[in-house]
């Protein structure tokens, strides 16, 4: 019999997430979006409670936990915030993941710990100024001289790269050709300060402010042969395997800005009176939000369905498409209804719903586009 409640411990972690949310991201971070400044007291504080290490084994500083639990922590920050929300996937799902799948034991005893417990950031970089989807098309390149990679390229929209608590980046580069002429690529790990490699001013973005944003370059940037990350020439499957994971905790994200949509509306439409009533008090009001809802709801069940998935060993490349695809979607017409609800407060940058709209596009670009997803879902169909 299936059953999508959450066990004890996971309801316990959903509850203090979201009073961590609500009574202190919630009312500064409004101050920080406008300020365009990353939020390091709150990525502190998450750290301290465990956040970013939950997916991850105690012997390396994590909770213990699984995907999901990172997923539910996803949801209900979303809920408030979507800068403190990435924040966090980027650093657990492309910052230290990578390094826990493939890493030798030697790499997870030395970065783990401090990555787990929000000490320190890791980013990926895989996305290319000219490449943006096709990642096979890296030009960014590694050779070996000696008992080093020597690294030139450069990397673009890479998320947590450029922080005072950025410990490394990850990179996907061209080292050599394979048998039948394609691009070998191999993933190194590129310690922060490392002569040769420099993080640019951030990126000026429509949303997301509160999170770090930046393009990366390499300049004959020399580490030790020892940052290879997984098998040589195994970096780009690699990190699609590291994508599929990554979707649903995106879906997860989604799920929360939408369902965020909705707990502003509800409140709004309660308070706010026109013609004599509460303007929910309107079918055409009424209505609206509760479209909203059905969204939100049923996007939830699409990547718990992936999440379970994954959990049980099951292939989960479909579901984790799907969840990603119909979860940023919906995320976009929530927040745009969301605001139309508000009226003109919903064009006001003080009101949530106004964050929300501008965080949402980018819900159906990063970690894989809409067309992406529909390129995968089709695939797994046989098509």
């Amino acid at each position: 019999m299936l059953d999508y409640r959450l066990d004890e411990e996971l309801e316990a972690l959903r509850q203090t997430v979201r009073e961590f949310a609500v009574e202190v991201v919630a009312p500064v971070i409004g101050d920080y979006y406008e300020r365009n400044e990353f939020p390091y007291e709150i990525v502190g504080q998450m750290g301290k409670m465990g956040l970013f290490g939950l997916p991850f084994p105690e012997e390396y500083g994590g909770m213990g936990g699984d995907y999901f639990a990172l997923c539910i922590a996803l949801e209900e920050l979303a809920r408030v915030d979507s800068s403190v929300a990435i924040t966090l996937e980027a650093a657990v799902s492309l910052g230290a993941m990578p390094i826990f799948r493939y890493g030798t034991e030697e790499q997870k005893r030395e970065w783990l710990p401090r990555l787990c417990g929000g000490e320190m950031l890791g980013a990926f970089g895989l996305t290319e100024p000219g490449g943006g989807s096709d990642a096979g098309a890296t030009r960014t390149t590694a050779r070996v001289d000696g008992d080093e990679w020597v690294l030139n390229g450069t990397k673009a929209f890479i998320t947590n790269s450029g922080t005072d608590v950025t410990g490394f980046v990850t990179a996907t580069a061209v080292t050599g050709e394979q048998v039948d002429g394609r691009k070998e690529i191999s993933a190194i790990l590129v310690p922060s300060g490392t002569p040769g490699f420099s993080v640019s001013k951030k990126y000026s973005k429509v949303g997301w402010n509160a999170s770090d944003t930046r393009e990366l370059s390499f300049d004959d940037c020399r580490v030790p042969a020892a940052n290879l990350v997984g098998v040589r020439g195994r970096g780009y499957a690699q990190f699609l395997s590291i994508l599929d994971e990554g979707r649903i905790a995106i879906a997860a994200l989604s799920v929360g800005l939408a369902q965020g949509c909705v707990d502003e509306s509800v409140r709004y439409a309660n308070d706010r009176e026109a013609f004599g009533h509460p303007i929910g008090k309107n079918q055409a009001i009424a209505f609206k939000i509760a479209d909203m809802d059905v969204r939100a709801s049923t996007a939830r069940l699409s990547y718990y369905r992936a999440a379970e998935r994954m959990l049980r060993g099951e292939p989960f490349k479909r579901e984790a498409a799907i969840a990603k695809l119909y979860a940023s979607e919906i995320a976009v017409t929530n927040a745009r209804e969301a605001t139309q609800v508000h009226g003109g407060y919903g064009f006001m940058n003080e009101f949530p719903v106004a964050r929300m709209w501008r965080d949402s596009k980018i819900l159906e670009i990063g970690e894989g586009t809409s067309e992406v997803q529909r390129m995968v879902i089709a695939r797994e169909l046989g098509l």
